[in-house]
């Protein structure tokens, strides 16, 4: 299925996140005719690893393993795009640990800065960061309400069914441990008005944040809040979209010829939640 939704696109570069299956990597690469790097050799849903499928000839890779970047290494590629010059794409996947509160969204800045560090050597050369940030851009808003029914495996009227959908996360991986004595009425949140809205009233106390700020300060273009600025832009969890986690940030030399991005759920009637539990971040540069 992750196949059929790529390919729907026509996507001259891929890049996954949780990369966990080499020979599904390997396989998928195939059928879009693409190469293919991964950050990682690792096998099964605890390897934490990244890919990039390339159309365009790949003339490098490089793996940054450090000990701010916990998660997962920074993948980078090179291609050479169809102008002859090279642009560079990394993918990153930064802590989540919801449950930790501040000490998750200090971790958060210093993937964020550990980033910028790594990628300060390009310059004014075209790249681009995409990934799983784990984060709410500031001044952004999440749906609370709708994200624990879906952690509580409930379903909103109007929206799809959840079963099928990979395992939610428990309430213990999002709840600090100190406010775990609110679990019961948490779980009974959904079914009142008021509790619902006192959670998408409240996100900014609880919704993880987190450093992406500094992209920005730096000079990088958030690709989908250039071309929507008013769009909630939610990609997770796919199936019921409440938040804005998933970006692509074009470096300055790059984002002058951004000409479309979108969050994909649909591409040739296939929902493309059916192929993984984030919505795709699509965009084109070049030939507006």
């Amino acid at each position: 299925m992750l196949a059929k939704v790529l390919a729907s696109r026509h996507p001259d570069i891929v890049g996954l996140v949780e990369a966990s299956d080499n020979q599904v990597v390997e396989e998928v690469a195939a059928i879009l005719g693409m190469d293919y790097r991964l950050s990682g050799h690792g096998q099964g849903s605890e390897a934490q690893q990244s890919a990039v499928l390339s159309r365009f000839p790949i003339r490098a890779s490089s793996i940054s393993k450090t000990a701010v970047l916990t998660k997962q290494p920074l993948l980078g590629v090179t291609v050479e795009a169809p102008d002859g010059q090279p642009v560079t794409v990394f993918v990153a996947h930064l802590t989540a640990a919801f449950s930790r509160s501040w000490r998750a969204n200090l971790q958060r800045r210093r993937e964020v800065q550990e980033l910028l560090r790594q990628m300060a050597p390009l310059g004014l050369e075209r790249h681009l960061l995409k990934g799983d940030f784990n984060a709410i851009f500031p001044g952004e808003r999440i749906k609370g309400s709708l994200f624990l029914r879906y952690m509580l495996g409930q379903r909103p009227a109007g929206q799809p069914c959840l079963d099928g959908a990979l395992q939610p996360p428990k309430l213990e991986f999002v709840v600090p441990g100190l406010l775990r004595f609110l679990a019961s009425s948490l779980r009974a949140a959904p079914k009142s008005r008021v509790l619902s809205w006192l959670l998408d009233s409240l996100d900014p106390l609880y919704a993880p944040r987190g450093g992406l700020e500094a992209l920005i300060q730096a000079g990088y273009v958030d690709c989908f809040r250039a071309q929507h600025p008013q769009q909630p832009g939610f990609s997770w969890p796919a199936l019921l979209p409440v938040g804005r986690i998933d970006y692509l940030f074009a470096s300055p030399a790059l984002a002058p010829s951004l000409c479309v991005c979108d969050v994909i759920a649909e591409s040739d009637g296939v929902p493309t939640s059916q192929a993984s539990d984030h919505l795709p971040v699509f965009a084109t540069f070049g030939g507006c």
